[in-house]
């Protein structure tokens, strides 16, 4: 078997709450030493963030498994100096506070660099490193909105719609902060030298609004939410309530997924109002609308399941929990009692191992020391000053 595709990266992960978090999780899933620097106060404070199990939150732990923990106070100069020793052994940092905190503690991508010039260094913020907004604090909802995503989401004259999947949060900071530092690890492995990578996560949400983009450049503005395409303009795709309060997903775009849809509800005559709007599309929608509410979700998933037209249920988590094909592909773990998702890409000759679960804060500090060469007399006097 080979060695997982990420063996022998470091990752020093100076992350809280849920982006960083979650990005460098899915580096140790593939096999990266990711290595949560918290301070020596509240630490991650996802921690103690929503519903609890025992003395952790569900979400703590289900964005920091595989990682080891230890605390430093970076404040002090003992502090500072243990983590420049970690970075001498890293390839990546990744942080995650306002720009420029980590300069004014002597801690910035040109001071790093300087000791340790193959490091990459990523730096996830909501608007960058630079620009007018730069220092302003946000979140998810405040960075789609600036994107121009939250305006899309959401029905027909509704107001915009929050997603529970935070857009901004994991578009933006986890998945292309992933991207870019991984970029850049394969430049610096080739190069020598690392990079700063600024990740803004209003930028990445900005950057994937694809399909409002092109309408803008068609006709000057987008169309309003729940008229387009994708967001319920056409009878062809859309959310549609059945008859037990639940929705049917029909994403049924191509002629021939239509037609077999049209079939097999029995209304050949709906055929020709596939890509429909204004008058003809409402009516359509209007007849498909009473149609699925003349039957419960899981009549009409049992009628669906035998007929590949892009018609599946709109399921609870806890039933996709369930479901045979996410179980099949191996997305649904259990990581120390707690149920959580899998590593969302496979890969061949790559099997996860098992997980470790999400570390205790600091629970890997003497650990991490040793390594670094700390006789057990020094872990004790750096203790006695709360460095550690």
């Amino acid at each position: 078997m080979r060695a997982a595709p990420l063996a022998g990266l470091r990752v020093l992960d100076l992350t809280r709450l849920l982006p960083g978090p979650l990005a460098t999780q899915h580096l140790a899933d593939y096999g990266a030493d990711v290595i949560k620097v918290e301070d020596t106060g509240a630490g991650d404070y996802a921690r103690s963030m929503g519903a609890m199990r025992g003395d952790t939150s569900y979400f703590y732990r289900i964005v920091n498994r595989g990682k080891r923990s230890i605390r430093l106070d970076l404040k002090q100069d003992a502090g500072r100096e243990l983590l420049l020793r970690l970075v001498d052994d890293a390839d990546v940092l990744v942080e995650g506070f306002r720009p420029g905190v980590m300069d004014k503690l002597g801690l910035g991508y040109a001071a790093l660099a300087a000791r340790n010039p193959h490091l990459v260094y990523c730096s996830i913020s909501g608007y960058g490193q630079d620009g007018p907004y730069a220092q302003r604090a946000g979140h998810d909802i405040n960075y789609i909105g600036y994107a121009g995503v939250l305006d899309q989401i959401g029905t027909a004259g509704g107001a915009p719609a929050v997603s529970n999947l935070q857009i901004g949060d994991l578009l933006g900071g986890t998945l292309s902060g992933l991207v870019g530092l991984l970029v850049a690890v394969i430049d610096a492995r080739t190069s020598g030298q690392g990079r700063h990578v600024d990740v803004s996560m209003t930028d990445a949400a900005f950057a994937h609004a694809i399909f409002p983009l092109a309408e803008v450049l068609a006709h000057g503005a987008v169309k309003p939410r729940g008229e387009d395409l994708l967001t319920g303009g056409v009878p062809c795709y859309g959310v549609y309530e059945t008859a037990d309060g639940r929705h049917m997903a029909v994403g049924a775009l191509e002629e021939k997924f239509w037609h077999l849809v049209c079939d097999t509800i029995g209304r050949a005559d709906l055929k020709p109002a596939h890509l429909a709007t204004g008058e003809q599309g409402a009516r359509a929608r209007a007849e498909l609308a009473a149609i699925f509410r003349s039957r419960t979700q899981a009549e009409w998933t049992a009628v669906f399941d035998k007929v590949d037209c892009c018609v599946t249920p709109v399921l609870h988590l806890q039933e996709s929990l369930r479901d045979p094909q996410l179980n099949a592909r191996g997305m649904v773990v259990e990581v120390d009692g707690v149920t959580q998702f899998g590593p969302p890409v496979r890969l061949s000759e790559h099997a996860p191992a098992s997980f470790s679960p999400a570390p205790a804060a600091g629970e890997h500090t003497e650990e991490l020391l040793a390594e670094l060469g700390l006789d057990a007399a020094e872990v004790a006097r750096l203790r006695a000053a709360r460095v550690i």
